[in-house]
């Protein structure tokens, strides 16, 4: 890691110098080390240190700096401002990292030193319903986070926990018996069809009701018949949540599918377990739990209902019964939900609940991957014109229509296969990537124009980065001598300090939980590698700066493809 992230040995170097200044108890404080206006890194460390000795920053931040050894990692080191360090590296050095970065098949970003089992709970579609615009926020955010995570080396337990219990069945189940009476045997595929006409008889037939509810009890007492009748619904649905999957390049598989019936033969445990800890008690005909913390505007404790007066049970119940099996049975030490910000209050009373029940030690972090909304122009939740969701097979169609109209006005010279090609990376890398590019806990506006666009931090803006690095290698067919990179002017030391945050960057978002940062760094290396482009001449370079340059744009499209794949992107070679 010391050969390809400066904030390494910066950091070694910093921590050695407040030592020598101020002891080791001093050395403890944490060196922040960022990107600066006027030199390469900043350390924010003095004004810390100076309140915590009782001494003025800047004569610590000086006693720091007279301390920092000559060597080939720091050129300069000045004292700035109230307290702050700024730093200038060697060239040799940031050379000798860009080296060992290309060199190195992972793009510089090491390998977790203690890798854990982490379980990442996203998606969670509703059987029987097609997947609209609401489910993409959880789906594709949720895969970045388990690509970047596997990416690190952990065990990544992906978990799609489906919609896949409950009344609802009962209603299904009784529609599908009486279309296949009728000599139709229903095709489940028709998703959206098919579940509102099930509701619909609900509604207006009490016999039909009546039934439906008799089958929920023949559902959840075992019986064969409609066991296998849900079965089919659950099987035509999972298979269909596959092909939208497929389509947007999510690495959810049918077997991380864990729906809510997964946890069915636990809950009347998890129930009486609460009881018997004393978590649990009957209030107005339920069983609820009340941990501490929660309150409503009343004042009064706000109850998490774990069985309800009816005996059935909650969402609440079988969430509970989840952490206990991802726990003790998984062996996840780290659990991620990546569901909506509406549900942060249930998912909090959950998590506490877990805790006091002992079902999630201290050593497993239970974490809520909020997110906001997608809205359309009017700044309300995105609809068709008839009011309705869209739906994410209508919206995919519809993002790979637009990019063949723009892949086909831009690039006219392509065959037409290879446009067919480019507009589905387009298409799809652009949907994600406006996604993605948001602070996810916010709501953002759906503009296609925007997100197609090849300028600003757009999905085609990286990728034509990419491409155009991929054009210049093949019309440099090799370099033509050693392709050792040398740092030497503005621009090459502008790309080396970009490139050397990638692995940074990585380690940021996989400990935050945001994707963003990832797309702000990828859109900011493109921009820094157009200047270098612009200024610094590549194939009509003399050696050794020929081949040097191409290094340095080999190094950059690998990391803007690596990037773009650990958000779920693709990065196409032409453009």
């Amino acid at each position: 890691m010391s050969t390809v992230d400066p904030q390494f040995p910066l950091r070694q170097r910093l921590e050695g110098a407040i030592r020598a200044a101020y002891g080791d108890e001093a050395a403890a404080v944490d060196p922040m080390i960022h990107r600066s206006a006027h030199a390469d890194y900043q350390a924010d460390l003095a004004l810390a240190l100076g309140k915590k000795l009782k001494k003025n920053p800047r004569e610590v931040a000086a006693a720091i700096v007279e301390r920092l050894p000559a060597d080939d990692v720091i050129a300069q080191a000045v004292v700035s401002g109230p307290g702050f360090i700024n730093l200038t590296l060697h060239s040799r050095f940031l050379a000798h990292a860009m080296e060992a970065m290309r060199l190195d098949e992972r793009q510089g970003v090491p390998s977790a030193q203690s890798p854990e089992r982490v379980v990442v709970d996203y998606s969670g579609p509703n059987v029987a319903k097609e997947m609209h615009v609401g489910h993409l926020r959880s789906t594709i955010i949720g895969d970045a986070i388990a690509r970047v995570l596997t990416f690190q080396g952990h065990t990544v337990l992906r978990q799609n926990h489906i919609g896949d219990w409950g009344t609802p069945f009962g209603m299904l189940i009784e529609h599908l018996l009486d279309e296949r009476a009728a000599g139709d045997d229903a095709n489940v595929s028709e998703m959206s069809a098919f579940y509102r006409a099930a509701r619909a008889k609900f509604d207006a037939d009490p016999g039909f009701a009546d039934r439906a509810r008799r089958r929920v009890v023949l559902l959840q007492g075992g019986d064969a018949e409609t066991l296998a009748l849900w079965r089919r619904l659950i099987d035509q649905s999972v298979r269909y949540f596959s092909a939208v999957y497929a389509r947007l390049g999510v690495t959810l598989r049918p077997e991380h599918v864990a729906g809510e019936s997964t946890y069915n033969a636990q809950l009347g445990d998890v129930v009486a377990e609460l009881e018997r800890l004393g978590l649990a008690r009957e209030s107005d005909g339920a069983i609820c739990s009340f941990p501490p913390g929660f309150s409503g505007r009343d004042g009064e404790q706000v109850p998490l209902i774990v069985r309800k007066q009816d005996g059935g049970y909650s969402y609440a119940t079988t969430d509970l019964a989840a952490v206990r099996y991802r726990v003790r049975t998984l062996d996840a030490v780290r659990i991620i939900y990546v569901i909506g910000a509406p549900q942060s209050q249930h998912l909090a009373m959950v998590f506490a609940v877990a805790r006091l029940a002992g079902w999630a030690p201290d050593n497993v972090r239970l974490e809520h991957v909020a997110f906001g909304s997608v809205l359309g122009s009017d700044k309300k939740m995105l609809k068709t014109r008839a009011g309705t969701p869209v739906t994410l097979a209508s919206l995919l169609d519809e993002a790979l229509e637009r990019a063949r109209n723009v892949v086909k006005s831009k690039m006219p010279d392509l065959d037409e296969a290879t446009q067919e090609v480019i507009a589905g990376a387009v298409g799809i890398g652009a949907v994600k990537y406006a996604d993605l590019v948001n602070d996810r806990v916010k709501d953002y506006v759906f503009d296609w124009d925007r997100m197609l666009s090849f300028d600003g931090n757009t999905a085609p803006y990286v990728m034509y980065a990419h491409a155009r690095i991929q054009s210049l290698l093949r019309k440099a067919d090799g370099p033509t001598g050693e392709p050792a990179i040398r740092v030497e002017t503005t621009h090459e030391r502008a790309l080396a300090l970009e490139l050397a945050q990638f692995a940074a960057t990585v380690s940021k978002v996989a400990d935050s939980l945001q994707p963003h940062r990832l797309c702000g760094y990828l859109h900011e290396l493109a921009v820094t590698f157009t200047s270098f482009y612009e200024n610094c001449p590549v194939l009509k370079a003399d050696e050794p700066e020929r081949s040097s340059r191409l290094a340095f744009c080999a190094l950059t499209a690998s990391v803007l493809a690596r990037g773009l794949d650990l958000l779920g992107i693709a990065a196409p070679d032409r453009m």
